[in-house]
């Protein structure tokens, strides 16, 4: 199991990979751990999670670190696979309880309801080939 996640080749293709969905994940996990970027900060983030989506608190909890944590050790290429199936759950999650009643385009003129789910769409296909590819060069999982 352990060779599965973390087994990668010395290519930069995986590389390229993990630093676009670490890069693009960590300011989203930055502003619900730390209220960063115009977040809310852990404890306000829980709370809409919990009591506005109607989550369970560790699914709150789940996502925030998932986002914040797991992007900073994506970056790093550290169990880049295991990130990578962390962000698809947390896009699908978001695409099935937010996005989807918005459509695929993102919201650029301000004339829909919400957001629109191709940015998840991009973040889901980044990570399915970083689970085909590794981390790739410069990583953690080269050193393990």
């Amino acid at each position: 199991m352990k060779e599965l996640l973390i087994q990668t080749t010395d290519h930069w293709v995986g590389l390229v990979l993990r630093l676009t969905a670490g890069v693009i994940m960590l300011p989203h996990g930055l502003q619900k751990l730390m209220g960063l970027f115009g977040g809310y900060g852990f404890s306000n983030t829980v709370e809409y999670f919990t009591k506005t989506m109607k989550l369970p608190w560790i699914i709150a909890v789940a996502v925030i670190l998932i986002e914040s944590i797991g992007a900073l050790l994506m970056i790093a290429g550290a169990f880049s696979r295991l990130w990578a199936m962390a962000f698809i759950a947390v896009m699908l999650g978001a695409i099935i309880s937010t996005n989807a009643k918005n459509g695929l385009f993102m919201n650029w003129y301000g004339t829909q309801s919400g957001e629109g789910y191709e940015y998840h769409l991009l973040m889901i296909g980044i990570c399915a080939a970083l689970l085909l590819v590794g981390s790739g060069k410069f990583s953690l999982d080269r050193l393990f």
